[in-house]
């Protein structure tokens, strides 16, 4: 009768130091950000790397906020991944339903081929987008910037709800239209809370790249309209480069994000694990 590695103490140990080493190599860029953050201009620039012995201090998170702007710019980063991240969920949600459902030529190239869309790096789209925007003149507006980040994000949100929708049995929807449902019942009241999971997969990919995203903000906003990535910028000046601020405002950038993946960490596993797109 063969042993299971698990009876092994040396192996469980040695698995569990390379998840420690792995852990400690994930987490050690956002010590150093969130230490950096912590400390003026002066000790950051003195040449001394250590992150674990020195004197904290507030005063950059006081003037991002303070004086920053910060309230304008969450703002606005809040409206753009909000709005867009449901926007994405709704069409995207309808569009992996007909190809989940509809039979027709090409539906599964269609529904495979959609990915390769989002593989489009945003560099690439930046000048056309821009380019039109001057065209139509219509800079500086929160609703162009969702309009793209919702056109970035839609292929992902098909492809990856098109394969939750391929494993609710079509017998359900059947004998919900035979109990009188109408097909916008059948969507509301069947399929939806079945998709839960593969909604709320989406939502925090679509939120987070959204919420990132810097390239298309960068050309797209104005003073009024920039987003918490493009207001980073703002403290690479010519007189140097404001590490204190940066790494204060890259702390409160990182804080939402982390908290949705935290929360919502089994529906990232199920998803990754139960929404490939299959058959």
């Amino acid at each position: 009768m063969s042993s299971s590695p698990l009876d092994n103490p040396w192996r469980v140990g040695g698995h569990y130091l390379l998840l420690m080493v792995l852990a400690v190599l994930c987490l050690l860029p956002i010590w150093v950000m969130v230490t950096t953050s912590l400390r003026d201009q002066i000790s950051i620039l003195d040449g001394n790397p250590i992150w674990f012995f020195f004197v904290p201090t507030i005063e950059n998170y006081e003037y991002i906020v303070g004086r920053g702007k910060f309230d304008r710019y969450l703002g606005n980063s809040l409206i753009v991944a909000t709005v867009s991240t449901f926007l994405t969920l709704l069409f995207g949600g309808l569009c992996a339903y007909a190809l989940a459902r509809a039979e027709f030529r090409g539906r599964r190239m269609i529904a495979n081929t959609t990915l390769l869309v989002r593989m489009v790096p945003p560099a690439v789209l930046a000048v056309p987008a821009f380019s039109m925007v001057v065209l139509f003149n219509i800079e500086n507006d929160l609703a162009v910037l969702i309009f793209f980040y919702t056109a970035l994000n839609l292929p992902f949100a098909i492809w990856l709800l098109f394969g939750f929708y391929k494993q609710i049995p079509v017998e359900l929807e059947e004998a919900a239209v035979v109990d009188g449902a109408n097909p916008l019942q059948v969507f509301f009241r069947v399929l939806l809370p079945l998709m839960t999971s593969g909604y709320a997969v989406a939502g925090i990919f679509t939120f987070r790249i959204a919420w990132n995203e810097f390239i298309l903000a960068l050309l797209l906003t104005g003073r009024t309209t920039r987003t918490l990535p493009v207001a980073v910028s703002g403290f690479l000046t010519d007189t140097g480069v404001e590490w204190g601020r940066i790494m204060a405002m890259g702390t409160l950038i990182v804080i939402p994000p982390l908290l949705f993946t935290f929360f919502a960490a089994r529906q990232i596993i199920q998803g990754m694990t139960a929404g490939a797109v299959k058959g």
